[in-house]
Order: structure tokens, then C-alpha cells, then sequence
């Protein structure tokens, strides 16, 4: 994948500056919450910005895809989301995991339709958890 097909991935605030800089090293685009929000902004008010943009959420916030106010942001914003199941990882675990599955990611992203949430797994497995159909039918 050449630098001008790589997705971004919005790296939530949950996850910390590690796991953005470890991304980074492993060639990826990647904006940092912090660097766009203040750190108590709620999801729904971030989501549809992000999904202006275009970015792909990584976070390990286990809310976000059962909250129904944030299932709906993020199926109206169009958001593609992967959370970390495990999230009592160190951050360097973390960093760690999503820098190995970096391509992993972004085969998936690119091959499934917003919105989605995804399941990344401690062993780099990733599923699909919340399709498009699932999300969209909220909005109805």
C-alpha cells in the first residue's frame, strides 16, 4: 500500500501517545485525539468530525459499541471503528499489537463498507463485531 492509500487512524484518547508513535514507526497515518479534542469530550461529539475526515477510530473504549447514543453517532458519522478487546494491556502491549496488525487494519478497512465496529484480538485476530447493516438499522 503506497503513503496516499494509507488510511488515518484516529487514535482515541484511551489508548495514549504509545500506541500512536508505535504506529507511526510502523508507517502509518495517524492523528492523536489530543491533538484535536479535549480529553472529557464525549464521543458523540467527536465521532461525527472524525467521521468528516474520514478516519478510522482505534480505541479500547468497550462503550463504544454498546452505548446506544454512540452506536448511533457512529452510524451516522460513517465511522469505521476497531476496538481492542483486551484493555488491561500495558501501553506498550497495546502499541505493540496494533503496530503488528497495522496491515492487517487497513485490509479490512478497505475491504468492508462504514460504518462497522471491529474486535481486535490479544493474538491480532480481527472480526467483524458491528456490521454496517446492524449499525444503520438504528438509524431508522
Amino acid at each position: 500500500m503506497t503513503a496516499s492509500d494509507r488510511p488515518t487512524f484516529f487514535i482515541d484518547w484511551c489508548l495514549g501517545k504509545s500506541v500512536a508513535s508505535a504506529l507511526i514507526v510502523a508507517g502509518a497515518k495517524v492523528e492523536h485525539h489530543g491533538d484535536h479534542f479535549a480529553q472529557n469530550m464525549l464521543d458523540v461529539n467527536w465521532l461525527p468530525i472524525v467521521g468528516d475526515r474520514g478516519w478510522i477510530v482505534l480505541t479500547k473504549d468497550q462503550a463504544l459499541g454498546t452505548n446506544e447514543l454512540e452506536l448511533r453517532a457512529i452510524a451516522s458519522a460513517n465511522v469505521k471503528v476497531f476496538s481492542l478487546v483486551s484493555g488491561n494491556l500495558t501501553r506498550q502491549q497495546m502499541a505493540a499489537l496494533f503496530a503488528k496488525s497495522l496491515n492487517q487494519l487497513e485490509k479490512f478497512a478497505k475491504g468492508n463498507q462504514a460504518p462497522f465496529i471491529a474486535k481486535v484480538y490479544r493474538n491480532g485476530r480481527v472480526q467483524l463485531w458491528r456490521s454496517q447493516t446492524q449499525l444503520l438499522k438504528l438509524l431508522d
